[in-house]
């Protein structure tokens, strides 16, 4: 997602970048570029004129225009004005209150909305709140045993409920038993339409009035762009919503739904689905998602993910083996396993400074995934000795190798290269220290 603006706002800063100093005539051309730029990702156009507004009443004044490094500021502008376009800092559920807290989750079908439910239920089953799934769509086929199903799958309750009962009959009683059961957060997932209708509507009003829920979701598909802002706008006037979870932010997707959602409809984007797994829902930052739309890479975010899904015993033991320069391709492989639980490496790498931008000028073949599965492909052709000490590696041992992984021996060799520069870059991280590199990529984001 954010590929083309990302691309076309890059080039709008490097052309800035050029000139020694900014005038209010090369402003303006940039300016109509970053109003180009937004209105191809299919942002509301209303909301591009009050943005462009925005940072042209910025650029214009003593702050881009005295600085030093114009162009940087200019940058760091936009990114500022993006930041506020989304939301200005992350927001999270409120469920404060008398057990048990009543989420009402709505939306239209096939925005992945149960999906959403499931995934949201893990979130604050992880952070130690117990869970009830509430089947409330007794229309769609099949969407109470989708729902029964994930919640079996993540362990997590869920009411039983039929096609035959009333969905606000069923939420009542949900809540009675959540409380019986000391549950404190019950997730209703409620009937959606293919298009909003007056029937679903009153549906809706009538469980919100009989169950009082704390808070009101919709689940909005960003692959439909702003039709999804006009879904936001309008649940928000019949309904009154509190928050919006965005999915399929994986796909490719222009990006205008996540732009123009907040400014449009004052409400804030919760949380961000970025993939099939049930883990792949993320607080929506909106400080991180400007810095990734500009190409600045998401280091918080990353370090993030990395504390959830890296092994933190296998963690420790694999730097006390960079420490002692001792790490071997054994443990280079471990290490790709717990990249792997990470999630796509193309993710992980668009969150690395700068790294976007290279990606995009790797050949196919050389595609992060594909490539990761070649390296896979050799380690797993390699005996346990020859794993634990590459110096045995001779020639007929690695055209053996590149046999059996099915690859050829200059791939083996580029492999080995590529171990031991990557052995010789963490004795110099150890003997610098890992404070000095984050500093040092910290201001690369600058």
């Amino acid at each position: 997602m954010f590929d083309s603006l990302t691309d076309r706002l890059g080039s709008t800063f490097k052309k800035l970048k050029g000139h020694g100093k900014l005038s209010e005539s090369n402003i303006k051309d940039a300016l109509r570029e970053v109003r180009l730029s937004l209105l191809e990702a299919d942002v509301n156009y209303r909301v591009v004129k009050d943005f462009v507004n925005a940072v042209k009443k910025r650029a214009m004044g003593k702050e881009v225009m005295t600085s030093l490094t114009p162009g940087q500021v200019f940058i760091k502008v936009v990114s500022d004005e993006l930041t506020a376009l989304m939301g200005g800092q992350a927001c999270d559920l409120d469920l404060a209150g008398r057990s048990p807290v009543a989420v009402m989750v709505a939306g239209l079908q096939g925005s992945g909305k149960t999906t959403s439910v499931g995934k949201l239920a893990l979130r604050l089953k992880n952070a130690g709140r117990k869970p009830y799934l509430v089947p409330a769509d007794v229309y769609r086929p099949a969407a109470i045993d989708q729902l029964t199903k994930v919640a079996s799958d993540l362990g997590i309750p869920v009411h039983p409920s039929t096609t035959d009962e009333n969905p606000v009959a069923i939420c009542k009683a949900a809540m009675v038993e959540a409380e019986r059961r000391g549950y404190d957060t019950v997730l209703l997932d409620t009937a959606g339409r293919l298009h909003i209708d007056e029937e679903l509507m009153e549906e809706l009003r009538v469980i919100r009035r009989e169950v009082r829920p704390k808070q009101i979701l919709l689940v909005a598909d960003s692959m439909t762009g702003q039709d999804a802002v006009n879904v936001a706008e309008k649940f928000d006037e019949d309904l009154g919503i509190d928050g919006v979870v965005l999915t399929k932010l994986d796909g490719d997707a222009r990006g205008g739904a996540a732009l123009s959602i907040k400014a449009v409809c004052g409400k804030p984007i919760l949380f961000a689905g970025t993939g099939e797994k049930m883990t792949d829902l993320d607080v929506f930052h909106p400080d991180r998602m400007a810095s990734r739309i500009l190409g600045m890479g998401d280091i918080l975010s990353l370090v993030e993910q990395a504390q959830e899904s890296y092994d933190q015993k296998k963690a420790e033991e694999l730097q006390k083996k960079f420490r002692k320069n001792e790490f071997t391709i054994d443990d280079f492989r471990e290490h790709l396993k717990q990249l792997r639980n990470m999630g796509p490496i193309s993710d992980l790498m668009e969150k690395i400074p700068g790294m976007a931008g290279m990606m995009k000028k790797m050949p196919a073949a050389m595609a992060p995934e594909e490539e990761l599965g070649h390296i896979e492909a050799i380690i797993n052709s390699m005996t346990k000795k020859e794993r634990v000490n590459h110096a045995i590696l001779n020639g007929s041992r690695r055209r053996r190798i590149a046999k059996g992984s099915g690859t050829s021996v200059q791939e083996v060799n580029q492999f080995i290269k590529q171990y031991l520069e990557m052995k010789k870059m963490m004795k110099k991280i150890n003997r610098f220290g890992m404070k000095s590199m984050m500093r040092g990529l910290m201001k690369g984001q600058m």
